[in-house]
């Protein structure tokens, strides 16, 4: 059977071959991997039958505090009843819905639709918030449109030139390493900004080593470079931009020297760079998370937003910026719903048209549909307090490993009176749960993904979940028939191709609710008119081709590989410039924590760890976190390798074994954030968010490493 890997938003093309007591993976030739997967990908079945798995709801024992099997009905009414008694005595916005990047088209689209109409809560955001935010914020200002590559992937291997900051797809990506080998293969220039010697960045031609934080004015830097030395494309900035009056006013400041002495970034390599860049025939620039991950990830991203449309790149075929999205779903996971601000088809929640068009959809007054909630980090931090929410529902993240300042948050989520947590493994947010809802895994559910090129996949069932698991979309099911019963929500109004609307309270309303392919015919029709229209994807559409690129407005005319050729989706068709000055990180080094701390990936590891670190190869492959120092670090500290280490900043501490490594700076540590426990990670990054988009700086604080 054809479907696509369950873990980055690559989503490889592979092929599932059911035997007698396992599942095996095969080769799949497809666009984005042309047959190739790493780790994760050929061990991604084991899972599927792995003995962690979750076969039965649990409901914690009020006598003894234990997590115990119920029965769906005893755990469905559990939930009904809380989220009555909660909303009873606090109102509507007191409970609260987290959702997450790897959730299919489909399930974002619910969960969003669960949250505002059968809830009628304002409070929804996923994890994508920490993910690719202050990207989709810098795009959507920009080129009033957010998809990650707003080009087909083969365009990388085009490229003369490409510059990746902050991506390190060696590790979080390795399939789309083939494109770069391509690229170099075809005498093109590979260079990669990055404060540590990634296994990317030793393929590249050249490396840039700044401090974390400081990319910024490197992206500054390198445009000021491009203006004097005459790189930039003065037609294209007069014919389809503006604002680039205001934006060379403040380059001009960011000499290359001054960039050095901030970022330690050589004015040489600066100038090679933006020479690179400013000569080739055809460049990319790509950001990733450790230029978003900040504070000022939003102006940062916008930096070389600047650079690229200065140069004339993007909308040329093997040109452009892009963006490399990590979840599996994280482009569109943020599409239809579960981000605070958003409703379907990327339209914004606080615009009256877009309202009355969803609502018109869903079969709801427009005015009743609650409005803007608050991002992920903010919505956390304020739950079981006084002003928020009371209940959380949690579908496909685990908070308590991924969020910054993560004992804070762990803390917030002990003190709700309600936590459902619906996943198919007991993660550290799911151990915390007052209910745990087992749900179906990848193979065991149809659906659609959209992967970082904006191209709507099609994930297939190739068996179905265990007895007792129920998938995401019929526990929604399942709990709006519940609300419903109890005056709480409105009825169904799924739309679907081939008939009227249904008529609430019949048995096959909840049986259609669950069904993935009914509940996409709707998101189609909310989605019509948005900037992510996906009114022209069918699913028999999408298993024609090899996927189907939004926006696709209509069932017979052409889908959207490259954006940007003619016009951009503003409202007078140009490109906008953003003037965007460097400033420090929210937590500055000092005595008493004297040290940058950043986190990242590692290639045998995914997101939180709750799947791979149960897979026993990707185990072996990557067994425990790691603290990475420079050896003169450690020789000042007396640190050996392997020796445990205690990383405290001002919020918390981990402890993990010291790696040694010359590829990383002496004033900067750096550490894995797949492990939770006593090597939590995110325990001592920086709850600091950047203004616009949200996002909180996890990729830099202040920290003193000790012997542990």
């Amino acid at each position: 059977m054809a479907t696509h890997c369950p873990y980055c938003a690559l989503q490889c093309g592979m092929t599932l071959r059911e035997e007698a007591d396992s599942v095996s993976v095969l080769p799949r030739d497809f666009p984005t991997n042309r047959g190739g997967l790493c780790q994760k990908g050929w061990t991604s079945t084991e899972l599927l039958g792995h003995p962690d798995r979750l076969t039965s709801p649990l409901l914690r024992d009020p006598a003894s505090g234990e997590l115990r099997p119920a029965s769906w009905d005893a755990a469905l009414d559990r939930i009904t009843s809380g989220i009555r008694d909660v909303q009873e005595q606090h109102g509507r916005d007191a409970v609260a819905v987290f959702g997450g990047g790897g959730l299919t088209n489909e399930k974002a689209y619910a969960l969003g639709r669960f949250a505002r109409v059968a809830l009628g809560t304002r409070h929804i955001d996923y994890n994508g918030r920490f993910c690719m935010s202050s990207a989709a914020a810098a795009g959507m200002r920009a080129f009033g449109v957010d998809r990650g590559l707003p080009f087909p992937l083969s365009d990388l291997g085009r490229a003369d030139t490409l510059l990746l900051v902050g991506a390190n797809p060696a590790e979080t990506m390795p399939p789309l390493m083939r494109w770069l080998t391509e690229q170099r293969e075809r005498g093109g220039k590979l260079i990669v900004v990055d404060p540590r010697v990634t296994a990317t960045a030793r393929q590249a031609d050249l490396h840039l080593q700044p401090l974390p934080g400081t990319d910024l004015a490197v992206a500054n830097a390198l445009l000021h470079v491009a203006l004097t030395e005459g790189y930039v494309d003065g037609e294209y900035i007069a014919t389809r931009t503006t604002g680039f009056t205001a934006v060379k006013r403040t380059v001009a400041g960011w000499w290359p020297a001054r960039a050095e002495a901030l970022s330690g970034v050589p004015v040489a390599d600066l100038a090679e760079t933006a020479r690179a860049l400013g000569t080739a025939g055809r460049a990319i620039i790509l950001t990733a998370r450790g230029a978003e991950q900040h504070a000022k990830g939003v102006d940062t991203v916008t930096g070389f937003v600047n650079l690229a449309l200065a140069l004339g790149l993007p909308g040329r075929p093997g040109s452009g910026y892009g963006c490399l999205t990590g979840q599996g779903n994280g482009q569109g996971g943020r599409e239809h719903g579960q981000k605070a601000d958003q409703l379907p088809g990327y339209r914004r929640i606080d615009d009256l048209e877009a309202r009355a068009h969803v609502a018109r959809v869903w079969g709801v007054p427009a005015d009743e549909l609650p409005g803007p909630g608050v991002p992920a980090y903010q919505l956390l931090d304020s739950l079981g307090t006084e002003a928020g929410p009371r209940a959380l529902l949690v579908f496909g993240s685990n908070p308590v490993v991924s969020a910054p300042r993560a004992a804070r948050v762990e803390g917030r989520l002990r003190d709700l009176d309600l936590l459902v947590v619906a996943d198919f493994l007991l993660s550290e947010t799911a151990a915390l749960a007052d209910v745990v809802l087992p749900t179906a895994q990848w193979a065991e559910e149809d659906g659609t993904m959209t992967n970082l090129e904006g191209r709507v996949l099609r994930r297939r069932a190739l068996r179905p979940p265990p007895a007792d698991v129920r998938t995401d979309l019929a526990i929604l099911a399942a709990l709006t028939t519940r609300l419903q019963t109890q005056g709480r929500a409105p009825s169904y109004r799924l739309v679907h191709s081939k008939g009227p609307l249904l008529t609430a309270g019949t048995p096959s309303d909840e049986a259609d609710a669950a069904d993935p392919h009914a509940v996409f015919a709707e998101l189609r029709r909310a989605s019509a008119g948005g900037i992510a229209d996906y009114a022209g994807i069918s699913w028999d559409r999408i298993d024609a081709t090899d996927g189907v690129f939004w926006p696709c407005p209509d069932d017979e005319g052409p889908d959207s590989p490259r954006l940007f050729t003619d016009r951009f989706a503003t409202a007078d068709g140009l490109a906008r410039f953003h003037p965007v000055e460097h400033r420090p990180a929210a937590e500055e080094v000092c005595a008493d924590y004297p040290l940058h701390f950043t986190t990242g990936r590692v290639l045998a590891q995914y997101q939180s760890g709750t799947q791979t670190r149960r897979v026993a190869a990707l185990r072996r492959a990557a067994p425990e976190a790691f603290v990475e120092l420079h050896p003169d670090l450690a020789e000042r500290l007396g640190v050996a390798d392997g020796e445990p280490v205690r990383v405290r900043s001002r919020r918390g501490e981990f402890q993990a074994p010291a790696r040694l490594s010359p590829g990383i700076r002496p004033d900067t540590v750096f550490a894995p954030f797949h492990w939770g426990g006593r090597a939590r990670a995110n325990s001592v990054t920086n709850d600091a968010v950047d203004p616009i988009s949200g996002m909180p700086e996890f990729k830099i604080c202040a920290v003193r490493v000790e012997k542990a």
